[in-house]
Protein backbone atom coordinates (compact mmCIF):
# COMPACT_ATOMS: atom_id res chain seq x y z
CA UNK A 1 0.00 0.00 0.00
CA UNK A 2 1.33 3.42 -0.97
CA UNK A 3 2.40 5.91 1.67
CA UNK A 4 4.70 8.98 1.63
CA UNK A 5 7.77 6.90 2.51
CA UNK A 6 7.26 4.28 -0.21
CA UNK A 7 6.28 6.95 -2.76
CA UNK A 8 9.43 8.93 -1.98
CA UNK A 9 11.59 5.83 -2.29
CA UNK A 10 9.95 4.85 -5.58
CA UNK A 11 10.73 8.30 -6.97
CA UNK A 12 14.38 8.04 -5.90
CA UNK A 13 14.81 4.71 -7.68
CA UNK A 14 12.71 5.62 -10.73
CA UNK A 15 9.72 3.40 -10.03
CA UNK A 16 6.81 5.86 -10.27
CA UNK A 17 4.24 5.73 -13.04
CA UNK A 18 5.58 8.84 -14.81
CA UNK A 19 9.13 7.49 -14.66
CA UNK A 20 8.19 4.02 -15.90
CA UNK A 21 6.36 5.61 -18.84
CA UNK A 22 9.74 6.94 -20.04
CA UNK A 23 11.19 3.49 -20.57
CA UNK A 24 14.97 3.31 -20.33
CA UNK A 25 15.14 7.12 -20.35
CA UNK A 26 13.98 7.05 -16.74
CA UNK A 27 17.48 6.04 -15.64
CA UNK A 28 18.90 9.22 -17.15
CA UNK A 29 16.49 11.37 -15.16
CA UNK A 30 17.03 9.38 -11.97
CA UNK A 31 20.79 9.93 -12.37
CA UNK A 32 20.23 13.61 -13.12
CA UNK A 33 18.11 14.09 -10.00
CA UNK A 34 20.64 12.31 -7.80
CA UNK A 35 23.44 14.41 -9.31
CA UNK A 36 21.54 17.62 -8.55
CA UNK A 37 20.85 16.58 -4.96
CA UNK A 38 24.46 15.54 -4.34
CA UNK A 39 25.69 18.80 -5.87
CA UNK A 40 23.25 20.78 -3.71
CA UNK A 41 24.48 19.08 -0.54
CA UNK A 42 28.11 19.69 -1.55
CA UNK A 43 27.41 23.37 -2.29
CA UNK A 44 25.60 23.77 1.04
CA UNK A 45 28.45 22.11 2.92
CA UNK A 46 31.03 24.37 1.29
CA UNK A 47 29.01 27.50 2.10
CA UNK A 48 28.60 26.25 5.65
CA UNK A 49 32.37 25.86 6.04
CA UNK A 50 33.33 29.12 4.37
CA UNK A 51 30.72 31.56 5.69
CA UNK A 52 29.89 31.54 9.41
CA UNK A 53 26.92 33.85 8.79
CA UNK A 54 25.15 31.03 6.93
CA UNK A 55 25.44 28.61 9.86
CA UNK A 56 21.95 29.35 11.10
CA UNK A 57 18.66 27.52 11.26
CA UNK A 58 17.11 30.11 8.95
CA UNK A 59 19.61 29.48 6.17
CA UNK A 60 19.45 25.71 6.67
CA UNK A 61 15.65 25.75 6.62
CA UNK A 62 15.59 27.94 3.51
CA UNK A 63 17.97 25.55 1.76
CA UNK A 64 15.84 22.53 2.69
CA UNK A 65 12.56 24.07 1.50
CA UNK A 66 14.21 25.40 -1.67
CA UNK A 67 15.52 21.93 -2.56
CA UNK A 68 12.16 20.35 -1.69
CA UNK A 69 10.27 22.71 -4.01
CA UNK A 70 12.92 22.17 -6.68
CA UNK A 71 12.25 18.45 -6.38
CA UNK A 72 8.55 19.13 -6.87
CA UNK A 73 9.31 20.98 -10.13
CA UNK A 74 11.56 18.12 -11.24
CA UNK A 75 8.87 15.52 -10.59
CA UNK A 76 6.22 17.64 -12.32
CA UNK A 77 8.50 18.04 -15.32
CA UNK A 78 8.60 14.28 -15.96
CA UNK A 79 5.03 13.96 -17.18
CA UNK A 80 5.72 16.63 -19.83
CA UNK A 81 7.63 13.85 -21.64
CA UNK A 82 7.92 12.35 -24.18
CA UNK A 83 8.58 15.23 -26.55
CA UNK A 84 7.38 16.88 -28.70
CA UNK A 85 3.87 16.31 -27.28
CA UNK A 86 2.98 14.36 -24.14
CA UNK A 87 -0.52 13.03 -23.70
CA UNK A 88 -0.66 14.44 -20.16
CA UNK A 89 0.18 17.97 -21.24
CA UNK A 90 -2.29 17.77 -24.12
CA UNK A 91 -5.04 16.71 -21.73
CA UNK A 92 -4.42 19.54 -19.28
CA UNK A 93 -4.04 22.09 -22.05
CA UNK A 94 -7.44 21.01 -23.33
CA UNK A 95 -8.75 21.48 -19.80
CA UNK A 96 -7.40 25.03 -19.79
CA UNK A 97 -9.26 25.70 -23.04
CA UNK A 98 -12.49 24.87 -21.18
CA UNK A 99 -11.77 26.00 -17.61
CA UNK A 100 -9.66 29.17 -17.81
CA UNK A 101 -11.01 32.03 -15.72
CA UNK A 102 -11.25 34.50 -18.61
CA UNK A 103 -12.56 34.12 -22.15
CA UNK A 104 -9.45 35.62 -23.77
CA UNK A 105 -7.34 33.00 -21.95
CA UNK A 106 -9.55 30.18 -23.21
CA UNK A 107 -9.29 31.59 -26.75
CA UNK A 108 -5.51 31.83 -26.43
CA UNK A 109 -5.30 28.18 -25.43
CA UNK A 110 -7.62 26.86 -28.14
CA UNK A 111 -6.34 29.05 -30.96
CA UNK A 112 -2.61 29.10 -30.19
CA UNK A 113 -1.45 26.62 -27.55
CA UNK A 114 -3.26 23.51 -28.76
CA UNK A 115 -2.53 23.90 -32.50
CA UNK A 116 1.17 24.46 -31.76
CA UNK A 117 1.58 22.23 -28.74
CA UNK A 118 4.55 20.50 -30.37
CA UNK A 119 6.39 23.82 -29.97
CA UNK A 120 5.09 24.75 -26.53
CA UNK A 121 5.59 21.32 -24.94
CA UNK A 122 9.44 21.46 -25.14
CA UNK A 123 9.39 25.06 -23.90
CA UNK A 124 7.27 24.13 -20.89
CA UNK A 125 9.47 21.11 -20.19
CA UNK A 126 12.64 23.25 -20.29
CA UNK A 127 11.01 25.93 -18.13
CA UNK A 128 10.17 23.44 -15.38
CA UNK A 129 13.61 21.84 -15.67
CA UNK A 130 15.12 25.32 -15.23
CA UNK A 131 12.99 25.94 -12.13
CA UNK A 132 14.13 22.61 -10.68
CA UNK A 133 17.84 23.09 -11.36
CA UNK A 134 17.81 26.69 -10.14
CA UNK A 135 16.11 25.88 -6.85
CA UNK A 136 18.03 22.70 -6.11
CA UNK A 137 21.43 24.30 -6.79
CA UNK A 138 20.49 27.78 -5.56
CA UNK A 139 21.53 29.47 -8.82
CA UNK A 140 19.76 32.56 -10.12
CA UNK A 141 16.94 31.91 -7.67
CA UNK A 142 15.59 35.47 -7.51
CA UNK A 143 15.10 35.75 -11.29
CA UNK A 144 13.92 32.18 -11.82
CA UNK A 145 11.46 32.39 -8.91
CA UNK A 146 9.99 35.57 -10.37
CA UNK A 147 9.43 33.79 -13.67
CA UNK A 148 8.02 30.85 -11.70
CA UNK A 149 5.42 33.11 -10.11
CA UNK A 150 4.12 34.10 -13.56
CA UNK A 151 4.16 30.46 -14.65
CA UNK A 152 2.15 29.34 -11.61
CA UNK A 153 -0.37 32.17 -11.91
CA UNK A 154 -0.92 31.15 -15.51
CA UNK A 155 -1.75 27.62 -14.32
CA UNK A 156 -3.98 28.97 -11.53
CA UNK A 157 -6.08 31.02 -13.94
CA UNK A 158 -5.93 28.33 -16.61
CA UNK A 159 -7.83 25.69 -14.63
CA UNK A 160 -9.72 28.04 -12.35
CA UNK A 161 -13.23 26.89 -13.23
CA UNK A 162 -14.57 23.74 -11.59
CA UNK A 163 -14.33 20.55 -13.55
CA UNK A 164 -13.25 16.92 -13.50
CA UNK A 165 -10.73 16.14 -12.20
CA UNK A 166 -11.19 18.78 -9.54
CA UNK A 167 -8.35 21.19 -8.77
CA UNK A 168 -8.02 23.28 -5.62
CA UNK A 169 -7.08 26.79 -6.85
CA UNK A 170 -5.43 27.68 -3.54
CA UNK A 171 -2.73 25.07 -4.15
CA UNK A 172 -1.40 27.21 -7.00
CA UNK A 173 -1.70 30.38 -4.94
CA UNK A 174 0.35 28.79 -2.16
CA UNK A 175 3.02 27.70 -4.64
CA UNK A 176 3.16 31.22 -6.08
CA UNK A 177 3.56 32.57 -2.54
CA UNK A 178 6.48 30.21 -1.89
CA UNK A 179 8.16 31.29 -5.14
CA UNK A 180 7.54 34.93 -4.15
CA UNK A 181 9.28 34.36 -0.81
CA UNK A 182 12.23 32.73 -2.60
CA UNK A 183 12.52 35.78 -4.87
CA UNK A 184 11.98 38.30 -2.08
CA UNK A 185 14.64 36.83 0.18
CA UNK A 186 17.03 35.68 -2.58
CA UNK A 187 16.90 32.09 -1.34
CA UNK A 188 19.91 31.09 -3.40
CA UNK A 189 22.05 33.06 -0.95
CA UNK A 190 21.16 30.52 1.72
CA UNK A 191 23.73 27.75 1.21
CA UNK A 192 23.34 27.96 -2.57
CA UNK A 193 25.46 28.75 -5.60
CA UNK A 194 24.28 32.36 -5.49
CA UNK A 195 25.97 32.74 -2.09
CA UNK A 196 29.17 31.06 -3.30
CA UNK A 197 29.36 33.22 -6.43
CA UNK A 198 28.93 36.42 -4.42
CA UNK A 199 31.95 35.46 -2.31
CA UNK A 200 34.25 34.06 -4.97
CA UNK A 201 33.50 35.94 -8.20
CA UNK A 202 34.50 39.62 -7.90
CA UNK A 203 32.23 40.77 -10.74
CA UNK A 204 29.20 39.23 -9.00
CA UNK A 205 30.20 40.51 -5.57
CA UNK A 206 30.81 44.05 -6.85
CA UNK A 207 28.10 44.03 -9.51
CA UNK A 208 30.56 45.00 -12.26
CA UNK A 209 30.40 43.98 -15.90
CA UNK A 210 27.37 42.66 -17.73
CA UNK A 211 27.62 39.08 -16.41
CA UNK A 212 28.35 40.26 -12.90
CA UNK A 213 25.38 42.62 -12.88
CA UNK A 214 23.13 39.95 -14.39
CA UNK A 215 24.10 37.29 -11.85
CA UNK A 216 23.93 39.78 -9.00
CA UNK A 217 20.36 40.73 -9.90
CA UNK A 218 19.30 37.16 -10.76
CA UNK A 219 20.61 35.76 -7.49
Amino acid sequence: MANPITDFWDFLIGNTGDQNDLGSWKYFFVALFWALIIASVAIAARNWREDPSERTGRHLGTWFVRVLVGGMWFQGMLWKLPLPVSSGLRYWTEQMGQRAAFAFHRDLVTQLYLPYLQIFNPIIFLAELTFAVSLILGLGVRLVSTLGILFVLHLWLGIYQSGTPAEWPWSYVFLAIVMFIFALHAAGRSLGLDAWLRRHVPSVRDGTGFIGKLLNVAG
